[in-house]
Formats: C-alpha cells, structure tokens, sequence
C-alpha cells in the first residue's frame, strides 16, 4: 500500500512540480512536499509544489515545459487549465556530453542469414512493390496467392509480402516529393531481409520504373524483377504473371542457412504510441537503456518523429559528435516551425487527446520524455526521411511523429 511519503515522483530538485502515482483527492498532505491537494487529481498527473506566478517558466526532469498562464497555489492541478507553451531560448551546447562510448570486448551474436553482397538479414522474404497506387491492388493479389500453405515446400521463407502506398502518379516528377518516395522504395528494394523483390508498375504513371531504378541506380536481375500492367493486359493477368515470377524467385530464395553474426549488423527503430504522464519516467528509459547496449555491442538505433523531440532537441545536440551533426538537427527543427507556419498550425497539436488525457500538457513535456527512448550514447549522426542509415551508433532520422509512417521511413534506411 502507498504510503503518504510515496503518493509522489519528484524527478529534480528544481522541478516545480511532482506527479502523482495514484488518484489523490483534495485535502491529501503529501509529506516531503509540505503541500496539501487542492482537487481532484488523476494518476500521472503534475500537482505543484510551490506558487507559480502567470507568465513563469515550469520543470519538470529540470526542464521547461511550458509557462504558468495564470498563477498557480502550491497543490493545485497543473494542467491544461493553467499551463501553457511559450518561447524560451534553449542552449545547443553542441557536443558537450559526449563521451567515449565504452564497447563490449566480445558482442553478442544472434542467428542471421548472410547474403551474398555481405549483408545480414534478420528474416527471408520476398518483396512486392508497387510504383504507384494503381498497381497496388495487383500486387496485395500476387501476395495473396502464397498465404496458407503455399510456401510449405520452402521452409526458410519468411513470406511473400506486399508494400504498397498511395502516390506515385499526379506529382511532380522532379519535386521533392517524389525523391522522397523513390528513395523510400528504393531502400525497401534494397534491404536486406528481402531474398528477392518483384516491382509493379501501371505503365503511365509518374514513377516510372525506369526512372525509379535510374535515380535509385538498381538493376534488374533474378532476384530483382520488375513488369507494367498495361504489358500484360488487365489485373487478372497481372497477378498470375506475378504470382509466375514469384515462383521463379522461391528455390533461390530457400537457400539460405543461418549463422552466428555480430549484434553489429542490428538495426533497431524507435517509435513512441500511448504516452502518459509516466512514459518519459519509465517505457521510454527502459528502451534507452536497451539503446545503450546495443550501441556498446556494435549495433546502431534510430530515434525518430522530429514533431516529437520539440523542446528536447538541446539535449541532443549536447551529445553529438560534432557541431556539423548537431547543426543538421536543429536544421530539421526549423523546417518543422516553418512548415507548421505556413499550415497555419502549431507544434503543439501534439500531445493528442489520448496523451493529454494520461498526464501530459505540451508537447515540451512530451518530448522530454520522448528523448529518453535514445539512451545516454553520443549522437553520431542526422539523416533525412528514408536515407540509407551508413553510421553505426545512436543516430537520429528525420520523420513526422506519425508512427506508421515514421517506421515507414526507418525500415528501408537500416542496413538489415
């Protein structure tokens, strides 16, 4: 049972404010906090522990995660009743907590499959793109071919499985956008749990395959094939042609052994989902602590959703590896304000509902506890959404703090 000593989390000396570990009720005292509750407060939630004039800055983890937007009485609920975002300057300090990274002498290994080119895969499967939305109707028909028993003759086949997207076509073919979904597929093309991948195109549309392969510099072989639906004429006939190369790709795709390889060739993404008030103090530490394992073994993790580092991404930049790596950080930062701007938005409509309703008020105090995820390592390096990850260590992709689309990004980057 609690205790009246331990109804609370003080994180820092110098925070404002404590959180709640259980629902308390107006009139609790909270020993070691000389404060008495004034309401009704939920669990993961921040109760002040002194008065807090309108307009002053309030820590939490001794940091700021908004300002007082009227004054607030020692014990009172802070929330979004009383608390609110506001400008403050943040100190980059680029590079002043880095520190030598203290590798293990002898890395763990795990079962891997090792292809041809070196790579090490982590699962054996083949791969269906689609260049465009048109085609991807087709190509989730060719995958639905070998689900059941289909792949029963080919026991070290992970599956037959379909990536498709709703782009491709009414986009300028030169813009950003594009570039940002060729890269993206063809990373997927490229990576290396795929023993083989087939692609599918329309004919017409605006990526074309000769121009995803031309500016992703992929060539077509056994294992890499590629067609149109017009040339084969109708999706009934486009899926048994798939479903045909499919096949052609299946024994050479069998043929694998796995074998011990180093933690190294792991690639590990981070996503937040369901944040609340206790996230940045127990979840999201817990994964940086995985983080820095993994690092000390070799391997490299990706910390992602810029939306969601807002207000935190000086504690990054206080660990990059240079001031160049950290200057790319906060270049990305930049372009998140600017974009907000000229969408007439704000980077803080994030916290969602969900998040706000478990404890959390801003998106500065979501994001603190976000960081937490990317452990304690030095940052070695910034990449854009979907760019080939070549740095081994703690780095940092820039993506939208949409998961799926976010992950979407992570995956074709990894080297596995």
């Amino acid at each position: 049972m609690l205790t009246r000593a331990s109804l609370t989390i003080r994180l820092h000396p110098n925070d404002d404010v404590v959180i709640a570990r259980t629902q308390l009720v107006g009139g609790t005292l909270l020993a070691g906090e000389n404060v008495t509750v004034s309401g009704l407060v939920p669990p993961g939630h921040k109760i002040a522990t002194r008065a807090i004039p309108a307009g002053a800055p309030v820590k939490r983890y001794n940091q700021i995660i908004g300002f007082a937007s009227r004054d607030i009485a020692p014990g009172e609920h802070v929330h979004l009743n009383n608390l609110a975002m506001g400008a403050f300057d943040r100190d980059y300090a680029f590079g002043a907590d880095v520190k030598p990274t203290q590798f293990i002498d002898l890395p763990a290994t795990f079962l891997g499959i090792v292809r041809d080119d070196g790579r090490v895969a982590t699962r054996n499967y083949i791969g269906l793109l689609s260049t465009v939305n048109c085609s991807a109707t087709v190509v989730r028909g060719i995958a639905d071919a070998f689900r059941g028993g289909a792949l029963s003759g080919f026991p070290n086949v992970d599956g037959v499985v379909a990536l498709t997207h709703g782009s491709g076509c009414g986009m300028d073919t030169h813009g950003e956008g594009m570039k940002l979904l060729r890269r993206t597929l063809g990373g997927y093309a490229r990576h290396a749990n795929f023993a083989g991948v087939l692609v599918v195109g329309l004919g017409c549309e605006a990526n074309q395959i000769s121009s995803l392969f031309g500016a992703e510099n992929l060539k077509e072989g056994p294992l890499l094939r590629t067609f149109s639906i017009q040339d084969t004429g109708g999706t009934a006939k486009t899926i048994a042609h798939g479903v045909s190369l499919v096949r052609e790709m299946l024994p050479h795709a069998d043929m694998i052994a796995r074998q011990p390889v180093p933690a190294s060739h792991l690639t590990v993404g981070l996503q937040c989902g369901g944040s609340d008030g206790y996230s940045g103090i127990t979840a999201n530490p817990a994964l940086g602590a995985a983080v820095d394992l993994l690092v000390r073994h070799g391997g490299t993790a990706i910390l992602s959703e810029t939306p969601e580092i807002y207000g935190a991404e000086h504690l990054l930049t206080r660990r990059a590896v240079s001031r160049a790596v950290g200057e790319k950080l906060i270049g990305r930062i930049k372009w998140w304000e600017e974009y907000t701007e000229r969408e007439r938005g704000e980077m803080n409509n994030n916290p969602s509902p969900g998040n706000k309703a478990g404890g959390l008020t801003t998106i500065l105090e979501k994001s603190l506890g976000a960081v937490a995820k990317g452990g304690t390592t030095n940052l070695v390096d910034v990449y854009q959404y979907a760019e080939p990850v070549r740095a081994k260590g703690f780095v940092y992709m820039d993506t939208p703090g949409y998961d799926p689309v976010s992950a979407t990004g992570q995956v074709p980057a990894g080297r596995t």
